[in-house]
């Protein structure tokens, strides 16, 4: 008897053992993010991040994924730039000092400023949530840009707005790096298809509460249109400045400035005429994503969530692939792969897979 309770005793020693080494193989990856957390950005950086959270919260509830011999979770790293691409660089040098590898930033500022620092030692693979052209023309090889480019919108956007309303554009978008490039697109597609354009009446969204004085100045030009936008609520607050001055004309609305944002700060007349990105609501296939994001956020999700949502889930997905969490070149070539193998439980719009330059190649 007490040869058989030693045997016992031995293979529960040996059980204990291996739920020990069960246990030692646990590894949490920390994910970077660096973008506008306070300031008149604030509510846009907050849905960028949003999304991501969401995505390692469902992946963490899951059991995390498995690389190797290892049970990954992971873990968000925030910090504020106030938009600033200055304060974004410093903050990436502040993660890759902590060993992250993998880094979310959402404005083109940010993004064209720590590009060259993904190449250099230590590396890491920036996630960009910005439709800027540049960052792919940038031929980056650690970069993976979520949003499609917005010069897509430009030709639609102009055609529409001048066959409605007339030929004549003033321009009231707000003044960031990216802003401008929008306001130049808009105003090269303009002169292009026959109309006028005044001058610039660029106002910083991020920093402006009044925005009278802008529009003012705009409309005192008797445009047809006005290009405006910027993250959405500021943006909002343009187009009620514009419409309470009297103004009956159409919008051309920047792709950062969502209206089912806008929506819920100004009337919703306000918003007829306008022409912008589809709300993610009205996607096919997004009804499932809307229901959990408001349930875990209690507000309406815009694409800034579901792609950084998404884009969460296919790094995952691509390090499963890769078999690696800290070889940010190996995770970067299986982002084709990790987009056409990703559940559909974890996708909110549908894509083909991701490009040679590490971007959406969209389904339609």
């Amino acid at each position: 008897m007490t040869g058989g309770f030693n045997m016992k005793r031995i293979g529960f020693l040996a059980l204990l053992s291996l739920c020990a080494g069960s246990a030692l193989a646990d590894k949490v990856v920390n994910i970077g993010f660096s973008g506008p957390l306070s300031g008149g950005a604030a509510a846009y950086g907050k849905d960028t991040l949003s999304g991501l959270q969401m995505a390692v919260d469902t992946l963490n509830k899951s059991g995390g994924i498995k690389v190797g011999n290892d049970k990954v979770t992971f873990k968000v790293v925030s910090l504020d730039d106030r938009y600033l691409p200055n304060e974004t660089a410093t903050n990436v040098k502040r993660l890759t000092g902590q060993d992250i590898q993998f880094i979310f930033v959402p404005h083109a500022g940010g993004i064209q400023a720590v590009q060259p620092l993904a190449i250099r030692d230590p590396e890491f693979l920036l996630v960009a949530y910005s439709s800027e052209p540049k960052i792919l023309a940038a031929n980056n090889p650690l970069t993976f840009m979520l949003p499609p480019r917005y010069d897509n919108y430009a030709q639609p956007f102009v055609a529409t707005e001048m066959k409605t309303f007339g030929k004549k554009l003033a321009l009231v978008g707000t003044s960031s790096a990216y802003g401008k490039q929008w306001a130049d697109l808009i105003e090269s597609e303009w002169k292009k298809q026959g109309g006028t354009v005044g001058r610039d009446n660029a106002v910083d969204y991020n920093t402006t509460v009044d925005f009278s004085a802008a529009v003012t100045k705009a409309l005192s030009e008797k445009p047809d249109v006005l290009f405006i936008g910027g993250p959405s609520q500021p943006t909002a607050l343009v187009i009620k400045a514009a419409r309470e001055q009297g103004f009956k004309g159409g919008f051309i609305v920047m792709d950062q400035a969502k209206f089912e944002q806008m929506e819920t700060v100004i009337p919703k007349n306000y918003l007829d005429g306008s022409v912008g990105v589809l709300p993610t609501r009205d996607f096919p296939g997004t009804q499932s994503f809307v229901v959990q994001y408001q349930r875990a956020y209690k507000k309406i999700p815009t694409s800034e969530a579901g792609l950084n949502y998404m884009g969460m889930n296919v790094l995952a997905k691509a390090m499963e692939l890769a078999g690696t969490t800290s070889d940010p070149r190996k995770v970067r070539a299986q982002l084709d792969a990790a987009a056409k193998a990703l559940p559909q439980s974890k996708t909110v719009y549908k894509v083909f897979g991701v490009t040679p330059q590490a971007t959406w190649t969209p389904s339609s």
